[in-house]
């Protein structure tokens, strides 16, 4: 079935209820390298919930209020690409809480029959008394859903990296069994765990999460930025350019200029960049 203009852009969800856990908040600090040194007592306050002192990382927002909004329509989604996440925190998350969402279309630019079309996705998270939380904006490439036309402008990111050598570079060696992990906190998508399905799509194996990939450099700059202190950050926003296979080892550049931080993230054993342009915003020390 060809889907529309109209149906695409019709597509919302108003006070869409959610709620998560301390159990969840823990299982996502293990799912992405939080805790691998049981003896890191700034590690430990993101995966234990010892004294009242639980964090809830900050890219973790991307998983709490997860919507199928476009999936479910009828597009089709095998060919359909992850290209941007743009994180706001209003305030920082809390390690447990009860949300309330609204899902909606943004824009929507067509490239025409053969080439596909761009989605803008928006989301703005409440807490249950009505505080505002967060808002995320996914931008989607429909590879083989074009000739639909166009609706809205685009929110671009407007983020160019610095000329100069890294401040600082993570080091992060990611797990064989990563994916099958962060999978636990929600997005259980296939291609990430089946051998089978993922070489039908044209991949060796599963590949990881692109907001996995997003976490493992949220915590780099935790570290080498923040010094674990969730507070600091105010926005996360990433562009994705390149799958990861879980095991690999993954370096993230990062470039600090006063409250903003630069990051990009490679595999350099195939020498690629998989995350770019990649940029947060920092509340003051």
């Amino acid at each position: 079935m060809s889907i529309t203009l109209k149906l695409l852009t019709s597509q919302q969800a108003i006070n869409a209820p959610y709620s998560y856990s301390e159990y969840n908040t823990m299982l996502y600090g293990v799912a992405v390298g939080m805790g691998r040194d049981p003896f890191n007592e700034r590690e430990l306050d993101y995966v234990y919930e010892r004294r009242g002192t639980l964090r809830a990382m900050p890219s973790q927002a991307i998983t709490v209020a997860r919507h199928n909004l476009i999936f479910e329509i009828g597009m089709k989604v095998e060919k359909m690409l992850h290209v941007e996440q743009k994180l706001s925190l209003h305030r920082p998350l809390p390690p447990a809480a009860d949300l309330l969402a609204d899902h909606r279309v943004l824009s929507v630019a067509d490239k025409g029959p053969e080439r596909g079309v761009m989605i803008e996705t928006e989301s703005q998270v409440r807490l249950a008394d009505g505080t505002p939380l967060f808002d995320i904006n996914n931008l989607y490439y429909a590879r083989g859903d074009g000739g639909m036309g166009s609706f809205g402008s685009r929110q671009r990111q407007s983020s160019s990296m610095p000329q100069r050598q890294p401040d600082f570079v993570g080091v992060t060696q990611t797990e064989p069994n990563q994916a099958l992990l962060y999978r636990l906190t929600g997005d259980r998508n296939v291609i990430h765990g089946d051998p089978v399905i993922a070489r039908q799509m044209g991949f060796p194996s599963p590949i990881l999460h692109g907001s996995c990939t997003l976490a493992l450099a949220c915590r780099q700059v935790l570290i080498a930025v923040c010094d674990y202190d969730n507070t600091r950050m105010k926005t996360l926003n990433t562009g994705f350019t390149n799958v990861i296979y879980p095991g690999e080892r993954l370096e993230t550049d990062i470039w600090i200029d006063g409250d903003i931080v630069s990051f990009r993230t490679r595999a350099p054993e195939r020498g690629v960049v998989v995350l770019d342009h990649g940029n947060c915003q920092l509340n003051p020390s």
